[in-house]
């Protein structure tokens, strides 16, 4: 009989967590436990795993004993006092956020092409990855770096407005029927309307000059 795993997914009611459970489905991973985590404003609701409706826990008292797998979705506070803890009781913490990225000691790792670093979970139990773009970026990249070698890479990238969550998914839907009722009205958005454009700035602009998006 194959092992089966008890999986964490922290921010399990987020658009990021909920691909991360069709995905598990998918693939057919070997879960005998799952478990949805979110903040204490979440816990409570349900999401469905397998045809099966869970009940969301708090992460915030949640004991991570006996779990095998914690996958992090949740913003970068949240995996910065969350992981660690979960690490210390015995998961192994795959984050998606950007808190551990810079880490020396934590493994930052694209399967198709480092797939040798998962290895060095052992170091903190967490493992990192990049950034979405920097991720199908690298997967492009990795045979013409084995074939002939990279000295360097520019890159523009167009991210979609879903990666800031289901509000600036309703922001992009509501400019949308505003524009496109009267052009004259302002569309919702956090900063600058988001329907029909293209924002230039995402996230804080950094010492660097770059913004913080662009650091990931």
């Amino acid at each position: 009989m194959s092992k089966k795993y008890a999986v964490a997914v922290v921010g399990a009611t987020g658009l990021v967590g909920e691909a991360m459970r069709q995905v598990l489905e998918e693939r057919e991973f070997p879960v005998g436990r799952f478990v949805p985590l979110a903040s204490a404003r979440s816990a409570g609701r349900s999401v469905t795993f397998r045809g099966a409706e869970h009940e969301v826990e708090a992460l915030d008292d949640f004991d991570f004993s006996g779990i095998d797998i914690a996958l992090f979705s949740a913003g970068a506070s949240v995996s910065a006092e969350a992981a660690p803890r979960a690490a210390a009781a015995g998961a192994v913490v795959i984050d998606n956020t950007s808190q551990f990225r810079y880490d020396d000691d934590i493994p930052l790792v694209v399967p198709e092409c480092n797939a040798e670093r998962i290895a060095d979970y052992r170091n903190r139990g967490i493992i990192a990855n990049p950034n979405c773009s920097t991720i199908q970026l690298v997967v492009a990249l990795k045979p013409i770096q084995d074939a002939a070698g990279i000295e360097r890479v520019n890159v523009a990238t167009y991210l979609a407005v879903s990666g800031a969550g289901s509000s600036a998914i309703e922001a992009l839907t509501e400019g949308s029927r505003a524009w496109l009722a009267d052009a004259d009205v302002p569309a919702p958005g956090p900063e600058k309307p988001v329907a029909f454009n293209a924002v230039p700035k995402i996230d804080r602009l950094m010492d660097t000059g770059y913004t913080k998006e662009e650091m990931k």
